[in-house]
């Protein structure tokens, strides 16, 4: 007779989990409070537009490749890919650059500001490629339940050039003095959650992604990538529960043996929780049964959470860009902000995605869609309509005197999104939009566990716990703790 398991939440990392325990023949049920999958991915659709609610960065595309070739696909079964080209653009206080795809473009770039800068970058980008190749093959993949997990004699003979214990800060600017070169190398893990000083050197691995590995687009949005992770989990043979939100765990004899929502009730011979981990272990299960305390959670420095705008213009705008970053003020003072004061941005940084540049689909004709994105400090729970509306001048007022075009009298569609609905629809622990920092102290072995140390069936999965935030992440995430998940009860 088959196992039973039941994973709660269908974000990527849910996704994850679900498709590998029903490749082990496992009866895999997947539970989504919303109404349709993707979590923090999810899509909208309104008045002829289709935004991405989340994530818009497709990269690192050999995870999602290596995904679908465990299950004898590949991602084009699924969905097709287009290389942007610029990767991005920046704007800084008096120019804007576009960055190229083409490496050699792109030294040539960096050599037009500093002399020499080509040569570093080779070496710089040799050592990210070996923490790339080690890092994925070696250090992502592993439990992080315990430091012997990662006695392998690749990782310690090169724990060096892994450069674990040095910022990846002054890795960069040890190598470049231009200010523009040192900001665009420390912008990839401003992903993981962390500031550049406060981040190890191994995470130079994010720029071999970023400039070797690229900037891709999957036709139709991100969503596509969820909607290919529920039609593979389908196809597995996962049933999926929408709309329908876990209101607790029954734990007997130290074993989840039932899982309750607001609908029905499953038994289970293990779980998964792919939902926000603060919320399923203080708010799923009794005292009793969690392995962190609320005081263990509130030491947590969490990644930033976000304010979002997703806006549809009834008309076309000139020269844009896919994806474009605005560091056009101070980075230290919003910095300053989201990471020490913890307080509202005075002059934030702010990012765009125009993807109707690339995607003619997601926009009615003669149309634009843009998302904005600003990073604000986690737990900033006073985000009202007033706060949001004071927000959006101040980005769109900036956008149309860098782009030099108006847009405000232009806007057909407007939605916001910011601390409350995180909290709403994805019980995110203080309105976290990407999960915990990834400083060193809270690295593989420091992160919250996979494995309840309470209850012997019940795992977890996603950006609070191994191995970080991201997309690339969410999906390792998942197939981490089915590994694990099969291991504990001896099938592996």
């Amino acid at each position: 007779m088959q196992k039973k398991l039941i994973v709660i939440g269908s974000g990527f990392a849910g996704l994850s989990a679900a498709t590998f325990m029903a490749k082990a023949g496992w009866d895999v049920t997947l539970i989504e409070k919303n109404k349709t999958p993707g979590g923090r991915a999810r899509q909208l659709k309104a008045d002829g537009f289709t935004f991405d609610m989340g994530p818009s960065w497709y990269w690192m595309a050999d995870v999602f490749d290596r995904y679908f070739a465990q299950f004898g696909k590949k991602v084009s079964d699924y969905y097709s890919l287009k290389r942007l080209d610029p990767s991005y653009r920046v704007y800084w206080p008096t120019e804007l650059i576009d960055i190229p795809a083409d490496l050699e473009k792109f030294k040539q770039l960096l050599e037009s500001w500093e002399s020499g800068s080509a040569a570093r970058l080779d070496k710089f980008l040799l050592e990210a490629a070996y923490k790339y190749r080690v890092g994925m093959q070696k250090l992502v993949l592993k439990p992080g339940l315990s430091a012997v997990e990662f006695l392998d004699w690749e990782v310690v003979s090169g724990i060096f050039k892994l450069d674990i214990f040095t910022s990846i800060k002054k890795h960069i600017h040890k190598s470049f003095s231009d200010s523009r070169i040192r900001q665009l190398l420390e912008f990839p893990v401003l992903f993981l959650g962390a500031l550049p000083e406060n981040t190890p050197a191994l995470y130079s691995l994010m720029n071999y992604a970023d400039i070797v590995g690229g900037t891709w687009y999957p036709q139709g949005g991100m969503y596509a990538a969820v909607d290919a992770m529920h039609q593979l989990a389908i196809e597995m043979g996962v049933k999926f529960k929408f709309d329908e939100e876990v209101t607790a765990i029954n734990i007997t004899n130290n074993r989840a043996e039932e899982v309750v929502t607001i609908r029905d009730r499953y038994k289970v011979d293990a779980v998964i929780g792919g939902a926000d981990y603060h919320h399923v272990e203080q708010h799923l299960l009794l005292p009793q049964y969690r392995t962190y305390s609320e005081k263990y959670w509130q030491k947590r420095q969490l990644a930033p959470s976000c304010l979002l705008y997703y806006v549809g213009l009834n008309k076309r705008l000139n020269n844009l860009q896919h994806h474009m970053l605005f560091f056009d003020v101070p980075f230290d003072q919003h910095a300053h902000e989201i990471y020490t004061s913890r307080e509202w941005p005075k002059s934030p940084l702010f990012y765009v995605s125009a993807s109707s540049v690339t995607d003619p689909t997601v926009a009615p004709p003669g149309c634009e869609n843009l998302f904005f994105l600003i990073p604000v400090a986690a737990g900033l729970e006073n985000d009202d309509e007033a706060v949001r509306e004071k927000y959006f001048h101040l980005i769109i007022s900036r956008f149309e005197r860098r782009i030099g075009q108006p847009i405000l009298d232009s806007v057909v569609y407007k939605k916001s999104y910011g601390y409350s609905d995180f909290v709403n629809d994805y019980h995110s622990f203080r309105g976290n939009a990407y999960g915990l920092a990834n400083t060193l102290f809270q690295t593989a072995i420091f992160r919250p566990k996979c494995r309840s140390s309470k209850v012997r069936n019940l795992f977890y999965t996603g950006q609070l716990t191994v191995p970080g935030p991201g997309v690339p992440p969410s999906l390792i995430s998942g197939e981490v703790v089915a590994r694990e998940l099969q291991r504990s009860m001896g099938e592996k």
